[in-house]
């Protein structure tokens, strides 16, 4: 085993190369010091792993722990650091046995059958949102009228929220993973976001739904298993997740496809490549640019480096997924290529809980598009495009398309 102190460049780095790959640091990284420090915010100095193997390994190791409330946890930011509450720790941010407990409140929520059974609600979206698009053509911000809309319109009918507040939402929730945020304005955000759920759990108390929180409050929250405020915090975690990431993959997506020649026409003349094609984006084009948190709970090795207890440890998924050792050419997109060794969901006992819910939501907006639009091009070079940076999901505000 060894240990390393060589220099430690700051993280998160400023944007430079193209936005569409990781930084060009994290890759040399990935290359010469596979797990080597960074320096945070504050002047800790945690490990970044960069190489897929690692990352893998780590993912599934129990001595690192996800618990925020645990001494030497990456915070990536003081508004971060401050802000991550009772509001957050819910199973997300726990360990086992807490973290077994609650997420399996939740498992029978996102079953691939469930989702199965969801297609056709999302497919009648897809094409609903499309109709809207043609309808006020020929362009259209495919963020604003597409990809944002579908997932939350989805996660709004599965939690029983109304779409109507989603305007509401989704303005917290970009501030809530804005790393560049002031503490204050985090706060507020989350304490706003978990008011407004802890009323709507209320109304379901009296008068409940067919809906995941009407669920949560009759089966958890009135037998005791949860209380309100818990009951806020899980919704509050699924409804974050539940659009800005899949809305930005989307949107990443359909960039990606039209940057590698020849991608989006095989789509086009072959729709049976969709499942296989989502897969590929989900390697290509991580949307986590600041890796997985943890903090290691005893002292352990990754990679040949030893990690000491309380040491704070960032599991770099977008390099793991450009990884040479792991993808041949992992550069460049191709939508026939098996990726489903990929970490874009993470690994684990902590992988995504979301993930079948995400893969019927992109399938479904492939299809659509590549059916109902196959001549959709962007407008714009890619390095013109207003491409979001700073904040904990990658991805972009707006992005003009024309057909």
């Amino acid at each position: 085993m060894t240990t390393t102190d060589s220099p430690t460049p700051a993280f998160p780095a400023a944007a430079t190369g193209c936005p569409m790959d990781p930084a060009p640091f994290m890759t040399e990284l990935r290359e010469e010091r596979p797990v080597s420090r960074v320096t945070l915010w504050d002047g800790s100095r945690p490990w970044l792993v960069t190489r897929h193997a690692d990352v893998r390994q780590a993912l599934r190791d129990a001595r690192l722990s996800s618990d925020v409330r645990r001494a030497g946890f990456p915070f990536l930011s003081a508004a971060q650091a401050e802000a991550i509450g009772e509001a957050l720790i819910t199973f997300i941010r726990m360990d086992p046995p807490e973290h077994t407990q609650q997420r399996r409140m939740l498992t029978s929520e996102f079953i691939v059958k469930r989702m199965e059974a969801l297609r056709v609600e999302v497919d009648a979206t897809v094409d609903a949102l499309i109709d809207a698009m043609v309808a006020a053509g020929p362009s259209a911000d495919l963020m604003e009228a597409f990809a944002l809309p579908l997932p939350s319109m989805v996660i709004c009918r599965m939690l029983g929220v109304p779409y109507e507040d989603h305007g509401y939402f989704q303005h917290r929730s970009q501030l809530v993973q804005d790393t560049t945020a002031t503490p204050e304005q985090v706060n507020t955000a989350l304490g706003e976001l978990a008011q407004y759920l802890a009323e709507l759990a209320g109304k379901k108390d009296a008068e409940p739904g067919d809906d995941l929180i009407s669920r949560l409050v009759v089966e958890q929250e009135r037998t005791g298993r949860l209380t309100r405020h818990e009951v806020a915090g899980m919704a509050l975690n699924l409804l974050i997740a539940g659009h800005e990431t899949t809305a930005n993959q989307i949107a990443l997506g359909v960039v990606a496809l039209q940057s590698h020649p020849g991608q989006w026409e095989k789509l086009v003349a072959d729709p049976s490549l969709i499942p296989g094609a989502v897969e590929e984006i989900l390697r290509h084009q991580s949307i986590i640019p600041t890796g997985l948190q943890r903090v290691a709970r005893e002292d352990m090795e990754i990679g040949g480096v030893t990690i000491r207890a309380g040491e704070g440890v960032l599991l770099q998924t977008s390099t793991a997924n450009r990884d040479p050792r792991a993808f041949d050419d992992p550069d460049r997109l191709d939508v026939e290529r098996e990726a489903r060794h990929h970490v874009a969901f993470g690994f684990g006992v902590h992988q995504c809980l979301g993930q079948p819910l995400a893969r019927v939501e992109l399938q479904s907006a492939l299809a659509g598009l590549v059916r109902r639009l196959p001549g959709l091009t962007v407008a714009a070079p890619v390095e013109e495009l207003d491409f979001r940076h700073g904040g904990n999901i990658f991805g972009l505000f707006s992005l003009p398309v024309q057909w």
